[in-house]
């Protein structure tokens, strides 16, 4: 992919990114040692964060408003492919949530593949939704009123979430928020794609980070399709959908492909696409007029999501 693909304000940033280099294991282990070593990003003014064990599942970091918010919630998911990432490379993103959105935040760290296939990282952003739901009277929340996020892996992670949740039954989430979505392995299979050299995740990462998740060869009949969110056939009465992602980037097909499943089922669903944005462009060129302006957009729309009295 040319650089002059790049919207013009976000080229500085990637001028050197280069694909996350999950294929080599050499790499994937030092990354792993990296992300929890990151610098943490302090905790503004009225907001606190907190740990919370979980046995047998990946930890949770909880982000709660001095004045204990306004009684809705996020779970929110990190990316990484499957295989990388950690909960607190988000801290920055969470305690903006939970200042501006006043409300509380809790983000999993579930446990990585190859290590931990499919299931275990979706039983345990599961987990942390029950943990949230039981906690619930205590810290001051409406079970009703909780959105599921999460960005590429993460964002995939949170739509399966979200199906898994609709097939128990039981409280449901008020809206699922996604932010560049891993959300199909059959984009992995399409060899195709490994020409393009999409910036940040190419599809040679992709395949690699699919690969450690399903335990199949992406794109195969063998693939379990639960673990797949949009290999779904039946998507009626999943809650409300924003889809953010860019038009340069790996996921932009299956993106806007799962918008038109959801819309399909008649589920309302925003689609927020940014030309010229390569994947996470909010993330990696934080600061930048773009990245503002559609993380704006995606906090308004939360916003209107979980107010108090708000239906679908």
């Amino acid at each position: 992919m040319r650089l002059s693909q790049v919207n013009p304000e976000l080229r500085p940033a990637y001028r050197f990114v280069r694909t996350t280099p999950v294929g080599h294991p050499g790499l994937v282990k030092l990354a792993r040692v990296a992300f929890p070593l990151i610098p943490h990003t302090k905790a503004p003014a009225g907001v606190r964060l907190e740990t919370v064990a979980q046995r047998g599942a990946g930890d949770l970091r909880v982000y709660t408003p001095d004045n204990g918010g306004s009684g809705a919630a996020v779970l929110w998911i990190h990316g990484g492919g499957m295989v990388i990432g950690a909960a607190s490379q988000d801290d920055g993103r969470c305690f903006t949530i939970a200042r501006d959105l006043d409300v509380v935040v809790v983000s999993v760290d579930y446990r990585l593949a190859p290590e931990y296939p499919f299931p275990t990282p979706l039983e345990d952003c599961r987990q942390a939704w029950q943990w949230l739901q039981q906690h619930s009277a205590e810290r001051g929340i409406d079970p009703a009123r909780v959105a599921v996020g999460g960005q590429s892996a993460g964002g995939g992670l949170a739509a399966g979430l979200v199906q898994r949740l609709h097939d128990d039954g039981g409280v449901q989430p008020a809206a699922q928020w996604l932010f560049c979505p891993m959300l199909d392995d059959r984009t992995a299979g399409d060899r195709a794609l490994d020409r393009i050299g999409h910036l940040l995740w190419d599809n040679r990462a992709n395949r690699v980070g699919w690969q450690a998740y399903l335990g199949a060869a992406p794109g195969s009949p063998e693939v379990p399709v639960a673990a797949v969110p949009a290999r779904r056939t039946d998507f009626s009465g999943l809650p409300p959908a924003w889809i953010g992602t860019g038009d340069i980037e790996l996921f932009h097909a299956e993106n806007l492909a799962y918008a038109a499943s959801l819309r399909a089922a008649g589920v309302a669903c925003v689609l927020d696409v940014v030309p010229g944005a390569p994947h996470a462009f909010e993330t990696v060129a934080p600061h930048t007029a773009v990245a503002r302006a559609y993380w704006q957009r995606s906090l308004d729309w939360l916003t209107g999501q979980l107010a108090d009295g708000h239906q679908g």
